[in-house]
């Protein structure tokens, strides 16, 4: 009975996780590997925990206290945890259960010293570390107070911090449970922390260790300054020597002393270069037998090594898999697509079916691999020109890649290469009938789709479906459209500049594209004004919708028909639906629920105009963007003719703005068709699903959001599903929502952000992208949900992307700041369209900014600046 209880460490492994803990399953798969040295021990095992928790059934109520509670409410989650603490810290151990601890000890020696050590069940994971939230003890001596200290390890599951961490990931704390490390002391002359990929850069390739004299608690508390060694291909390649003037030594008598270094040995190498290539040898066995990059606790001893502890580096972006080993570059997706969220199996893998070029996912979000091009001095030029007026970050990361000589092959061009964005025109009239044939051309597809897609079912709808996708890269990819879409861009580069250069004015092209016809998107923002208008005479309604956070989605339209004025209201907003439902945010992704799904996440937008705006607006805003638009074209073209060859460049420009105006608003109409698909899509998937719920295969419809597409046909197929695959999905889903996407990445690890190379943004100003001219100055209002949007005029919205569903908040707002985007991002292109001064790709713009404050943002010129 008594083996329940405890177990030798070298009984366990990582499939014990459940029995032993994360570090105890961690150090029992270390002391199976070949030549690394772990301090012996056992460990007590949860069996041991449930038992001591079940002598005291009020505990129960309390974790049902703390299950209701917010995780900001941090003042009664302290109270609470403190009391859980104290009791289970006073709990009598059962006297077998005592017996079978101190028998273990005995194999360890009477006095010897050990070290105890938490070891809960959700810790050292994959994809999540819990490091530093349960208790260690150092240097413990005598039966009677390693008992003590397993009771404190028990207890300190309920920290406040563990606790926080739990209700914010969403781990419910009954399932967590505690085992307990006893290990034999370990007495070094040095320790530290070996990490065996470099955690600040990602890269994979160098090894950092962390190094200082005597027990590593001195570091890992901050008490010094390590010495700090790189490590790449077996050699040394940077090192940090610290002055390292206190260390923390083990008493005889048990406990840990801080104690200061001689003057002498302060600046003295805690390692010797040799040994710290030992130790990532060492670290390099170890992270090939967990399979990812390690965060280990190391101890030097008598010139060998110990290994305490090592953990999955859970901050690490990944890197897509390849199946070769040279070099690869990607660009993020996500930064181009203005949605940098995690996406789920079926979404990422859906938008790779269907995208033109070929997608690699990695942390949920999907990259493109841009080596090849990066390799011949062409395709080099044309990329990092395209890229730098989409985003200059993507282009100064891409430039600190190249900068390594050795990372990107240079190859010969192998075809004359295609001149560079920004150049001449696409040859193409200038003809609106050409817009309008496209557009009727994708609501034809959209419409056939529709009808098509009907009677399919089981493996004849996903065997359709891969049809449909390949006509869905037809129209995505129509050579027309995509002249219509550079004519667009291109006339857009040349008349900024050109009327720079001949006119001396920034960014004149953003008053030339205001009320540009036919943008989808601009005119999905105004309908929701014309909503407005209808609602707003009606107080009914308007209370009603105050109140809609107590109505459910599929009751929202029938409920609300049934106050005064609601049918009238209900028409206008399933015509709105009609027209723009398949909308929603971070729309790429096929399973975020659209509009037409959840109805009341409109009703704060459509509140704010309500309030904000009178009847008309819609109407009025368009005129008067047109109007302006006009009125600068005309100014424009007179300053051009008293030019020298004025009457040339006045004819030039007249041709390029008749061209932006005809082409720059189809540029949002291919995403409205892709999300117009796509919602088609996903309504036949989820009819699929249901039937997998009726007949027991599923226990949830959207538990498919969790497969990929190839996983969701064979699941049809075959009428199976393996369930511990969803949940493992789930909680690596979860865990993405931690890691920050980077704009470039390699096949290294390596996350690169990019830098502002600038020199004329005033001190203390945010540096980004200009990309709708005009200053404005006003109250921010950050806002990372827009369902939470609460705004007045003349507010200053700040967020961290927008993408097409964001439209609707543009026309309540008097400027925009977002941390992703660039000159042709589709907020971007909107903010132009409404005349809101903008500046876009702000690094960390939404923790720097605080909800309130007042800002000015400089669209013309680039940056942001926080007012006293």
């Amino acid at each position: 009975m008594n083996e329940q209880y405890v177990w030798d460490l070298r009984e366990a492994d990582e499939t014990q996780v459940a029995v032993v803990g994360g570090k105890g399953a961690h150090l029992g798969e270390l002391s199976q590997i070949e030549g690394v040295r772990v301090p012996p021990g056992f460990c007590v095992t949860t069996d041991a925990f449930r038992r001591v928790m079940a002598e005291v059934p009020s505990i129960e109520d309390r974790l049902d206290q703390l299950s209701r509670l917010n995780p900001d409410d941090r003042e009664t989650i302290r109270t609470l945890s403190a009391q859980i603490r104290r009791t289970i810290e006073g709990i009598a151990i059962p006297g077998d259960l005592a017996a079978a601890i101190t028998g273990r000890l005995a194999r360890l020696g009477d006095r010897a010293a050990c070290a105890v050590r938490s070891s809960a069940t959700a810790e050292d994971l994959p994809t999540a570390s819990f490091a530093g939230q349960q208790d260690t003890y150092l240097n413990v001596l005598g039966p009677a107070a390693i008992l003590q200290h397993i009771s404190r390890c028990w207890a300190s599951l309920f920290t406040e911090r563990a606790v926080t961490y739990r209700q914010r990931n969403g781990i419910d704390h009954r399932t967590v449970h505690m085992a307990v490390v006893v290990q034999q002391m370990a007495f070094p002359e040095a320790a530290g922390i070996l990490f065996t990929a470099d955690p600040v850069t990602g890269n994979r390739k160098v090894a950092t260790v962390d190094a200082g004299f005597g027990l590593g608690e001195a570091l890992v508390s901050g008490l010094v300054n390590p010495d700090v060694f790189k490590v790449r291909d077996g050699e040394v390649v940077a090192r940090t020597i610290a002055a390292k003037e206190r260390a923390v030594l083990a008493l005889p008598d048990g406990g840990t002393k801080e104690v200061a270094i001689g003057v002498e040995r302060q600046e003295q190498p805690a390692l010797t270069d040799a040994q710290v290539v030992r130790l990532v040898g060492l670290g390099r066995r170890i992270e090939a037998r967990f399979g990812r990059p390690q965060d280990i606790e190391w101890c030097l001893v008598d010139d060998g090594f110990q290994i305490v502890q090592s953990r999955p580096i859970t901050t690490l972006f990944p890197v897509p898999e390849t199946d070769d080993e040279d070099n690869h570059v990607y660009v993020s997706v996500g930064h181009q697509q203005m949605m940098t969220d995690p996406m789920k199996p079926l979404g990422f893998s859906m938008w790779q079916r269907t995208a033109m070029v070929a997608m690699h996912e990695a942390g949920g979000r999907l990259f493109v691999d841009v080596t090849g091009r990066l390799a011949s001095p062409a395709g080099r030029a044309a990329l990092l020109e395209v890229m730098g007026k989409g985003d200059p970050l993507v282009r100064d990361a891409l430039e600190t890649v190249l900068d390594r000589d050795d990372f990107v092959p240079s190859l010969p061009d192998t075809a004359p290469g295609k001149p560079p964005a920004g150049g001449a025109p696409a040859p193409i009239e200038t003809d609106p009938a050409i817009v309008t044939d496209l557009i009727e051309v994708s609501r034809a597809s959209v419409a056939a789709l529709e009808r098509d897609i009907r009677t399919k079912t089981g493996p004849a709808l996903f065997d359709f479906l891969l049809e449909a996708f390949e006509e869905h890269k037809r129209v995505l990819g129509d050579r027309v459209s995509m002249q219509v879409i550079m004519a667009g861009m291109e006339a857009t580069w040349w008349l900024n500049d050109r009327l720079e250069e001949w006119l001396g004015e920034k960014n004149a092209a953003d008053t030339l594209t205001l009320s540009a016809p036919d943008n989808v998107t601009s005119e999905m923002g105004l309908a929701l004004l014309d909503v407005a208008d209808v609602i707003r005479p009606r107080p009914e309604v308007v209370d009603f919708l105050r109140g809609v956070e107590h109505v459910r989605d599929d009751a929202f339209l029938d409920e609300l028909a049934k106050v005064t004025g609601g049918p009238e209201a209900r028409e206008a907003i399933e015509a709105y639906l009609d027209r723009y439902g398949m909308r929603c945010v971070g729309e790429i992704d096929i399973t975020r629920p659209r509009w037409r799904e959840r109805p009341t996440k409109l009703v704060p937008v459509i509140l704010d105009n309500v309030r904000n705006f009178g009847r008309g607006a819609a109407g009025r805003r368009f005129e008067e963007g047109r109007q302006r638009a006009q009125k600068k074209e005309q100014e424009v073209l007179s300053r051009l003719r008293v030019l020298p060859d004025g009457d040339q460049k006045a004819d030039e420009a007249k041709r390029m703005i008749d061209r932006v105006r005809t082409f720059i608003g189809y540029r949002e109409y291919p995403k409205y068709g892709i999300v117009s698909r796509t919602f088609v899509y996903k309504q036949a998937l989820l009819r699929e699903a249901e039937r997998l719920v009726e007949d027991n295969v599923l226990r949830d419809k959207e538990d498919v959001f969790y497969l990929t597409f190839q996983e969701f046909h064979d699941v049809v197929r075959s009428n199976r599903l393996d369930e511990r695959l969803i949940q493992r999905r789930k909680d690596a889903f979860r865990s993405y929502h931690a890691l920050t996407p980077p704009r470039v990445l390699t096949s290294d690890g390596e996350a690169l952000t990019g830098a502002y190379r600038r020199d004329d943004v005033p001190a203390g100003a945010l540096t980004g992208v200009p990309v709708s001219a005009g200053t404005i100055e006003g109250r921010a209002r950050v806002i990372l949900d827009m369902s939470e949007a609460d705004l007045e005029a003349g507010d200053i919205l700040v967020t961290a992307f927008t993408d097409p569903s964001w439209s609707p908040l543009f026309v309540g707002i008097a400027g925009l700041v977002t941390e992703v985007g660039g000159v042709m991002t589709h907020g971007a292109v909107i903010a132009r369209e409404y005349g809101l001064p903008a500046v876009v790709g702000v690094e960390q713009a939404t923790r720097l900014i605080r909800d309130g404050q007042r800002i000015r943002v400089h669209g013309t010129d680039g940056y942001v600046e926080i007012l006293a």
